[in-house]
């Protein structure tokens, strides 16, 4: 398979898993759908500012979800969206760093995140480089 054959199926797939992660962010909010850890693991103490708090992160699930959208298009317009899955996947290798501004590395050395993290800032930065050298091929 060519190579611009195989990135525009990678560019699918990665499509596909960001915009289900933004779902299950987007429509089940802080507590999400259940689709990656169950749905019981925080206790609301405050009905209020849980709303609000909760709101964002459905926004942000939301953009997330959009985000998965862009990279599903660009796998069928690559031309066309090329600069914009560059500039994403910079987006996403930059969430990756901010990460460790958390507690401690301990949790994002934890095998529920480490594979999260590494391809967010090593990953995401080799499909950068991939779509930006295959303007040259296409």
């Amino acid at each position: 398979m060519k190579a611009f054959g195989l990135i525009n199926i990678i560019l699918l797939l990665v499509g596909a898993a960001i915009m289900a992660l933004g779902l299950n962010i987007g429509l089940g909010g802080i507590q999400t759908l259940g689709w990656q850890l169950p749905r019981d693991f925080i206790t609301v103490t405050d009905p209020t500012t849980f709303a609000v708090q909760d709101s964002h992160i459905r926004f942000i699930g939301g953009v997330w979800f959009t985000v998965g959208a862009v990279f599903a298009a660009g796998s069928v317009m690559l031309n066309r969206f090329r600069p914009t899955l560059v500039i994403l996947c910079a987006m996403v290798a930059i969430g990756g760093v901010f990460r460790l501004s958390g507690i401690g590395i301990d949790v994002v050395t934890d095998s529920n995140i480490l594979p999260s993290f590494l391809l967010e800032i090593l990953g995401f930065p080799l499909l950068a480089l991939w779509l930006f050298n295959s303007r040259q091929t296409a």
